[in-house]
């Protein structure tokens, strides 16, 4: 029987960097509606899916959100497609969205990245909004995405889960797609893997943290 990984159970930005320094892959939950909407990026096809912090975040912890700009367009150009940019506020102006995320913009066009829309944060059915096969998508969003980047200043192996239903995913499967993916991800440098509730005051984040972690422990063999 294979020995299964540390797996610990944190939130917040705070909770991600930290796990992140420690040298952990980092999962960040964030069901409504970040990390379902990257989940339902990848059904879609999506090359790459990221997440970034907007411009202004009171998160107490270092963001660097032109820094993951420049990394979508350095994997944009691998398959010589666009970017695709989900932002905030759901219900609003391309306009609102785009002065939320200039930073990321910014290192997109140091790059020389293509956005090719910048589209709202609405979970599952986000991509019916644009098509996003071999895409990459980066999601600028209050929690999951400041999350996602404060753990990503520390270190690459950052991946997103959710446990919602997503554009082709339903019942368990988002879960056990997020475990086996962090499962196949890991290397011999980890210590083990965090899985983030994007927000502690999120009990949909906190209680799909706990899910997905408890399927690391219960399934990991036959994951593997």
């Amino acid at each position: 029987m294979a020995k299964s990984p540390l797996v610990i159970t944190t939130t917040d930005a705070s909770g991600a960097r930290q796990a992140a320094r420690e040298g952990m892959l980092v999962i960040i939950v964030d069901v409504i509606d970040m990390s379902t909407t990257l989940e339902s990026a990848l059904d879609a096809g999506a090359y790459a899916v990221l997440g970034a912090s907007p411009d202004f975040t009171r998160a107490p912890v270092p963001v660097m959100p032109e820094k993951i700009g420049r990394e979508a367009g350095r994997l944009a150009r691998e398959k010589n497609r666009g970017i695709i940019i989900v932002s905030e506020p759901r219900v609003g102006s391309d306009e609102e969205r785009i002065t939320r995320c200039t930073k990321v913009i910014k290192g997109i066009e140091s790059e020389k990245g293509i956005i090719e829309a910048v589209i709202p944060n609405i979970g599952a059915e986000t991509p019916k909004l644009v098509d996003m096969k071999d895409r990459v998508v980066v999601a600028v969003t209050d929690t999951g995405g400041v999350a996602y980047d404060a753990a990503f200043v520390e270190t690459r192996q950052v991946i997103t889960g959710t446990i919602a239903r997503t554009l082709h995913k339903k019942g368990v499967q988002p879960a056990l797609t997020a475990a086996k993916r962090a499962i196949e991800k890991m290397t011999d440098k980890e210590r083990g893997i965090a899985v983030v509730a994007a927000s502690r005051n999120s009990m949909e984040d906190v209680l799909a943290a706990q899910f997905i972690t408890n399927i690391f422990l219960e399934r990991y063999d036959i994951l593997r």
